[in-house]
């Protein structure tokens, strides 16, 4: 009794929050949600609920995921405690060559040129990818998970206002891309919040994966829709075949894992580089006293802009698909080459200049900047059986490629890649290939106490902004002690432009003064992150949505 009465008041407590007992979901549509709840209450597992999550977002945040884009998913067993990742990421066509995205002039073409159109699309990863989770840790049988989809597809739903929001700019191309025109504007204008959309075509091709199986994507008639639609686009028409299609495989890959004040955190190994950024910036913060610094000191989040972008130096530089490119993991993350990088940083002055290091293992390289566009969606599941799972998807930026095919939005993955493939004469790590895979900022996570137990999950959207927004909620929950759902709602922080960005409107955008006396250039940005999380607490599981957006977490 005193347990539920706990419960009960943490909810009145934290009204944003869901706290249960047993299973729990939380992300950015509350339709989403819904679909994993469904899941739960039906005695599916965790990754059954979070399936369902992934296939209802395909339909109701098409501006951001889907099953024409990929993912990377995080599984922690709550009977093992053993954790499992698979790489649903898109891979280049067999067509895709290093100079993929340079113009005639022999120079990068501008991101606005190369995005829309067939060029940018990647092999579709996130249908294999529920396949490979469904046979390893699913309960419910495959079609049962696609129900919620089907119904909203057929149904129709209100368009919300993330979704108009995202039609604006991407619509005024879409006079060359009348399959999307048609599902998401009306004459040419973007549809306002609250319009309703159906999308039958959509409801079609979730019916027959459903009752075929994942072949039913990658062959036959929904491959040569994405054949026609890639082949035939307006804009950058390019080939992807059907052996691109048939061939292509999600990957189970070894968890990235590291400890942080006693705290085992894992995330996804490469093409991610979310999890080795996030334990760099922890690795160089760990001899500074965060806690008692607290989250109302200029000086903690300083310190976290040095860490920011001396970790981003090495991203830049290192990291890549393992597949084709040597990255030296276990350099980065070495404790004894964080001290070091972590002895550039002061707590009274900005180091200005970042320069990559040289972790051990680490062969010569130049640095390139990658691309990567501020979209995606992230969301997480707990169990009754205390399973947890923490899954990024994403098709890139607002309505990926702005190519449909069969309903679905197909993926603008490749601009991840960096346009152009050499500098200063060597191949740059994170060069096109074909059959390769283009790093990645997400950043799924889940957290372990030091008594080993699951205590936390969390990911975001946001391009290359998804490492920062989990890494300050970690520092929020880890050093300052807040509650996974204050934790997400903390200020956000990036880089660019020669400047620390803080978020607009924030208590991090009243520290930059003090911040800009230790020496950086502040500058406020909107910095608009989409977290999702579930954490551990005495009272049960407790799940949280970010306020950004207009998720929800539900109990099952």
């Amino acid at each position: 009794m005193l347990k539920r009465i706990l419960i009960l008041l943490a909810a009145a407590l934290l009204p944003t929050a869901a706290i249960a007992e047993g299973g729990v979901v939380a992300a950015a549509d509350p339709r989403a949600s819904d679909a994993g709840r469904e899941i739960l209450r039906a005695g599916g597992s965790a990754t059954d609920a979070a399936m369902a999550m992934m296939l209802a977002l395909t339909v109701v945040e098409p501006q951001s995921s889907g099953i024409g884009g990929g993912g990377l998913l995080l599984h922690h067993d709550g009977k093992t405690g053993l954790i499992g990742t698979i790489d649903g990421r898109e891979t280049a066509p067999a067509a895709a060559r290093p100079d993929r995205f340079m113009g005639p002039d022999g120079k990068p073409l501008p991101f606005v040129e190369a995005f829309p159109g067939g060029k940018s699309v990647g092999v579709p990863g996130n249908i294999r990818l529920m396949a490979r989770a469904h046979q390893r840790w699913g309960k419910l049988p495959w079609a049962r998970l696609f129900e919620p989809a089907i119904r909203l597809a057929e149904n129709g739903f209100e368009a919300s206002t993330y979704t108009s929001k995202a039609s604006g700019p991407v619509s005024k191309l879409w006079g060359d891309f009348p399959e999307i025109a048609a599902l998401y504007s009306d004459n040419g204008t973007p549809k306002a919040a609250g319009t309703k959309i159906s999308n039958p075509a959509l409801a079609t091709l979730l019916r027959r994966i459903a009752a075929e199986g994942p072949e039913a994507f990658y062959s036959g008639a929904n491959a040569d829709a994405i054949i026609a639609a890639t082949a035939n686009a307006k804009r950058n028409p390019a080939p992807i075949t059907a052996a691109d299609l048939a061939g292509y495989q999600a990957k189970e890959r070894p968890a990235v894992c590291g400890h942080y004040r006693g705290y085992k955190i894992c995330g996804m190994g490469p093409p991610s580089s979310g999890a080795t950024t996030i334990l760099q910036m922890l690795g160089m913060l760990e001899r500074f006293d965060m806690k008692k610094l607290g989250k109302d000191s200029p000086v903690a989040w300083h310190l976290i802009a040095e860490a920011m972008q001396l970790a981003y130096a090495d991203r830049e530089k290192y990291l890549g698909d393992r597949d084709f490119v040597s990255v030296p993991l276990a350099g980065l993350i070495d404790p004894a080459y964080l001290r070091q990088r972590s002895k550039l940083i002061s707590p009274v002055r900005s180091l200005k200049k970042y320069e990559a290091g040289t972790p051990p293992g680490a062969e010569p390289r130049t640095a390139a900047i990658s691309g990567e566009v501020s979209g995606t969606t992230h969301f997480v599941a707990v169990d009754g059986n205390g399973d947890v799972v923490s899954m990024t998807s994403t098709v890139e930026g607002p309505f990926g490629s702005q190519l449909i095919a069969n309903g679905m939005v197909l993926n603008n993955e490749l601009t991840d890649f960096t346009f152009a493939p050499e500098k200063d004469g060597a191949p740059v790590a994170n060069r096109v290939e074909p059959g390769k895979r283009p790093l990645s900022s997400m950043a799924p996570t889940i957290v372990y106490d030091p008594e080993g137990r699951a205590v936390l999950a969390i990911g975001s959207a946001g391009g290359k902004r998804i490492i920062m927004h989990v890494m300050k909620s970690l520092v929020g929950v880890i050093d300052w002690g807040l509650p996974a759902g204050e934790a997400i709602a903390l200020p956000n922080i990036f880089f660019g432009g020669g400047a620390v960005l803080v978020e607009k409107g924030t208590a991090l955008e009243a520290m930059a003064p003090a911040i800009e006396k230790l020496g950086q250039t502040v500058t406020p940005s909107e910095l608009v992150s989409k977290l999702a999380t579930v954490q551990r607490t005495p009272s049960g599981w407790v799940g949280a949505a970010d306020p950004h957006f207009g998720g929800v977490a539900l109990v099952e």
